[in-house]
Protein backbone atom coordinates (compact mmCIF):
# COMPACT_ATOMS: atom_id res chain seq x y z
CA UNK A 1 0.00 0.00 0.00
CA UNK A 2 1.26 3.29 -0.87
CA UNK A 3 2.03 6.16 2.02
CA UNK A 4 -0.49 8.68 2.06
CA UNK A 5 0.50 12.09 0.36
CA UNK A 6 0.95 13.58 3.96
CA UNK A 7 3.44 11.05 4.85
CA UNK A 8 5.79 11.00 1.71
CA UNK A 9 6.18 14.72 1.77
CA UNK A 10 6.88 14.64 5.69
CA UNK A 11 9.53 11.78 4.72
CA UNK A 12 10.68 13.82 1.96
CA UNK A 13 11.21 16.85 4.52
CA UNK A 14 13.22 14.46 6.66
CA UNK A 15 15.44 13.27 3.94
CA UNK A 16 15.91 17.15 2.45
CA UNK A 17 17.06 18.18 6.34
CA UNK A 18 19.47 15.15 6.58
CA UNK A 19 20.67 16.17 3.41
CA UNK A 20 21.11 19.63 4.68
CA UNK A 21 22.59 18.88 7.87
CA UNK A 22 25.75 16.89 6.17
CA UNK A 23 26.11 19.59 3.69
CA UNK A 24 26.70 22.38 6.96
CA UNK A 25 28.97 19.48 8.56
CA UNK A 26 31.14 19.54 5.56
CA UNK A 27 31.17 22.96 5.01
CA UNK A 28 32.41 23.59 8.76
CA UNK A 29 34.71 20.76 9.11
CA UNK A 30 36.47 21.66 5.98
CA UNK A 31 36.48 25.10 7.04
CA UNK A 32 38.16 23.86 10.51
CA UNK A 33 40.41 21.43 8.48
CA UNK A 34 42.44 24.21 6.60
CA UNK A 35 42.08 26.46 9.16
CA UNK A 36 39.29 28.99 8.69
CA UNK A 37 37.96 28.32 11.85
CA UNK A 38 40.55 27.97 14.54
CA UNK A 39 40.50 26.65 18.20
CA UNK A 40 38.85 28.92 20.34
CA UNK A 41 36.48 30.44 17.44
CA UNK A 42 32.79 29.83 18.68
CA UNK A 43 30.35 28.92 15.88
CA UNK A 44 27.03 30.95 16.21
CA UNK A 45 23.72 29.07 15.18
CA UNK A 46 22.28 32.25 13.88
CA UNK A 47 25.15 33.55 12.05
CA UNK A 48 26.11 30.02 10.59
CA UNK A 49 22.57 29.36 9.15
CA UNK A 50 22.56 33.05 7.84
CA UNK A 51 25.87 32.68 6.14
CA UNK A 52 25.01 29.55 4.67
CA UNK A 53 21.19 30.07 3.90
CA UNK A 54 19.79 27.60 6.16
CA UNK A 55 17.03 27.80 8.78
CA UNK A 56 18.99 27.13 12.16
CA UNK A 57 17.84 23.35 12.61
CA UNK A 58 19.95 21.68 9.73
CA UNK A 59 23.36 23.95 11.53
CA UNK A 60 22.03 22.67 14.95
CA UNK A 61 22.48 18.85 13.78
CA UNK A 62 25.22 19.42 12.11
CA UNK A 63 27.25 20.82 15.06
CA UNK A 64 25.53 17.52 16.91
CA UNK A 65 27.38 15.85 14.14
CA UNK A 66 30.84 17.50 14.32
CA UNK A 67 30.95 17.48 18.66
CA UNK A 68 30.99 13.52 18.32
CA UNK A 69 33.89 13.62 16.20
CA UNK A 70 35.74 15.34 18.65
CA UNK A 71 35.68 19.08 16.28
CA UNK A 72 33.94 21.16 18.27
CA UNK A 73 32.80 21.14 22.05
CA UNK A 74 29.34 22.32 23.49
CA UNK A 75 30.04 24.69 26.58
CA UNK A 76 27.18 25.41 28.79
CA UNK A 77 25.59 29.14 28.12
CA UNK A 78 27.85 29.78 25.28
CA UNK A 79 27.29 27.76 22.56
CA UNK A 80 29.78 24.72 20.16
CA UNK A 81 33.59 26.29 19.91
CA UNK A 82 36.04 24.97 17.91
CA UNK A 83 38.71 22.53 19.69
CA UNK A 84 42.46 22.30 19.05
CA UNK A 85 43.83 20.73 15.76
CA UNK A 86 47.38 19.97 16.35
CA UNK A 87 49.85 19.22 13.46
CA UNK A 88 49.25 15.43 14.97
CA UNK A 89 45.77 15.44 14.35
CA UNK A 90 46.33 15.78 10.52
CA UNK A 91 49.28 13.99 10.28
CA UNK A 92 46.84 10.81 12.01
CA UNK A 93 43.73 11.59 9.42
CA UNK A 94 46.16 11.24 6.97
CA UNK A 95 47.81 8.12 8.12
CA UNK A 96 44.29 6.72 8.79
CA UNK A 97 42.62 7.05 5.11
CA UNK A 98 46.82 6.00 3.66
CA UNK A 99 45.99 2.48 6.20
CA UNK A 100 43.20 1.62 4.94
CA UNK A 101 43.38 2.51 1.14
CA UNK A 102 46.66 0.83 0.55
CA UNK A 103 44.88 -2.23 2.41
CA UNK A 104 41.83 -1.64 -0.57
CA UNK A 105 44.41 -1.11 -3.19
CA UNK A 106 46.48 -4.58 -2.73
CA UNK A 107 43.14 -6.57 -2.42
CA UNK A 108 42.04 -4.64 -5.66
CA UNK A 109 44.94 -4.67 -7.29
CA UNK A 110 45.19 -8.35 -6.88
CA UNK A 111 41.58 -9.52 -8.68
CA UNK A 112 40.49 -6.09 -10.79
CA UNK A 113 39.12 -6.76 -13.76
CA UNK A 114 40.05 -5.76 -17.52
CA UNK A 115 36.88 -3.93 -17.82
CA UNK A 116 37.08 -2.59 -14.43
CA UNK A 117 40.14 -1.20 -15.36
CA UNK A 118 39.26 0.31 -18.55
CA UNK A 119 36.29 1.84 -16.79
CA UNK A 120 38.60 3.42 -14.03
CA UNK A 121 40.34 4.87 -17.51
CA UNK A 122 37.21 6.45 -19.02
CA UNK A 123 36.79 7.98 -15.12
CA UNK A 124 40.33 9.43 -15.60
CA UNK A 125 39.74 10.89 -18.91
CA UNK A 126 36.99 12.49 -17.30
CA UNK A 127 39.30 13.92 -14.42
CA UNK A 128 41.81 14.99 -17.19
CA UNK A 129 39.11 16.79 -19.27
CA UNK A 130 38.11 18.85 -15.79
CA UNK A 131 41.38 19.95 -15.19
CA UNK A 132 42.29 21.15 -18.76
CA UNK A 133 38.68 23.04 -18.36
CA UNK A 134 39.80 24.33 -14.76
CA UNK A 135 36.37 23.47 -12.99
CA UNK A 136 36.97 22.47 -9.00
CA UNK A 137 33.57 21.27 -8.84
CA UNK A 138 34.30 18.41 -12.09
CA UNK A 139 37.49 17.88 -10.66
CA UNK A 140 36.76 17.11 -6.98
CA UNK A 141 33.68 14.89 -8.33
CA UNK A 142 35.58 12.83 -10.92
CA UNK A 143 38.71 12.59 -8.26
CA UNK A 144 36.30 10.96 -5.41
CA UNK A 145 34.68 9.08 -8.44
CA UNK A 146 37.62 7.33 -9.88
CA UNK A 147 38.41 6.28 -6.50
CA UNK A 148 35.42 5.18 -5.23
CA UNK A 149 34.88 2.86 -8.77
CA UNK A 150 38.67 1.75 -7.33
CA UNK A 151 38.30 0.82 -3.98
CA UNK A 152 35.07 -1.15 -5.01
CA UNK A 153 36.39 -3.14 -7.23
CA UNK A 154 38.40 -4.42 -3.82
CA UNK A 155 35.27 -5.99 -2.85
CA UNK A 156 35.26 -4.97 0.50
CA UNK A 157 32.47 -3.26 0.91
CA UNK A 158 33.07 -2.59 4.90
CA UNK A 159 36.17 -1.18 4.41
CA UNK A 160 35.47 0.77 1.79
CA UNK A 161 32.83 2.08 3.92
CA UNK A 162 35.20 3.22 6.65
CA UNK A 163 37.35 4.84 3.88
CA UNK A 164 34.57 6.92 2.74
CA UNK A 165 33.65 8.77 6.74
CA UNK A 166 37.23 8.97 7.43
CA UNK A 167 37.56 10.96 3.90
CA UNK A 168 35.29 13.58 4.75
CA UNK A 169 38.06 15.00 7.25
CA UNK A 170 39.99 15.42 3.66
CA UNK A 171 39.40 19.07 2.37
CA UNK A 172 39.18 18.10 -1.28
CA UNK A 173 38.37 21.76 -2.82
CA UNK A 174 41.99 22.70 -1.75
CA UNK A 175 43.43 20.20 -3.76
CA UNK A 176 40.94 20.46 -6.69
CA UNK A 177 41.90 24.34 -7.17
CA UNK A 178 45.38 23.86 -7.36
CA UNK A 179 46.42 23.35 -11.62
CA UNK A 180 49.78 21.19 -10.37
CA UNK A 181 47.69 19.10 -8.35
CA UNK A 182 45.25 18.34 -10.85
CA UNK A 183 48.13 17.63 -13.49
CA UNK A 184 49.28 15.35 -10.83
CA UNK A 185 46.88 13.52 -10.07
CA UNK A 186 46.23 12.28 -13.65
CA UNK A 187 49.54 11.40 -13.90
CA UNK A 188 49.62 9.55 -10.88
CA UNK A 189 46.26 7.59 -11.89
CA UNK A 190 47.78 6.57 -15.47
CA UNK A 191 50.67 5.58 -13.70
CA UNK A 192 47.85 3.47 -11.34
CA UNK A 193 46.07 2.14 -14.53
CA UNK A 194 49.15 0.93 -15.65
CA UNK A 195 50.65 -1.00 -13.13
CA UNK A 196 46.97 -2.48 -12.31
CA UNK A 197 46.98 -4.12 -15.95
CA UNK A 198 50.38 -5.49 -15.49
CA UNK A 199 48.95 -6.95 -12.04
CA UNK A 200 51.83 -5.45 -10.53
CA UNK A 201 50.22 -5.13 -6.82
CA UNK A 202 53.31 -3.09 -5.23
CA UNK A 203 53.54 -0.49 -7.52
CA UNK A 204 49.48 -0.06 -6.57
CA UNK A 205 50.35 0.23 -2.89
CA UNK A 206 53.23 2.75 -3.15
CA UNK A 207 50.84 4.98 -5.63
CA UNK A 208 48.25 4.76 -3.44
CA UNK A 209 50.12 5.85 -0.23
CA UNK A 210 51.99 8.71 -2.23
CA UNK A 211 48.52 10.03 -3.17
CA UNK A 212 48.00 10.54 0.91
CA UNK A 213 51.40 11.60 1.44
CA UNK A 214 51.55 14.43 -0.98
CA UNK A 215 47.76 14.93 0.41
CA UNK A 216 48.98 15.57 4.14
CA UNK A 217 52.18 17.74 2.95
CA UNK A 218 50.05 20.02 1.26
CA UNK A 219 47.59 20.48 4.01
CA UNK A 220 49.74 20.73 6.80
CA UNK A 221 51.95 23.40 4.14
CA UNK A 222 49.12 25.31 4.08
CA UNK A 223 48.03 25.33 7.24
CA UNK A 224 51.78 26.25 8.43
CA UNK A 225 51.46 29.67 6.22
CA UNK A 226 48.24 30.71 8.18
CA UNK A 227 50.10 29.83 11.51
CA UNK A 228 47.72 27.51 12.97
CA UNK A 229 50.00 26.10 15.37
CA UNK A 230 50.20 29.08 17.11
Amino acid sequence: MNAPPRTRAVARRAVRREQLSDEVAARLRTDIMIGNLRSGTFIRLDETAAALGVSITPVREALRTLRGEGMVALEPHRGHVVVPLSRRDVEDIFWLQATIAKELAATAAAQITEAEIDELERLNDALAEAVDHHEPDEIASAEFTFHRAFNRSAGRIKLAWFLLHVARYLPGHIYATSPQWGVSAVAGHREMIAALRRGDVDTAVRLTGDEFTDGAQRLIARLDETKLWG
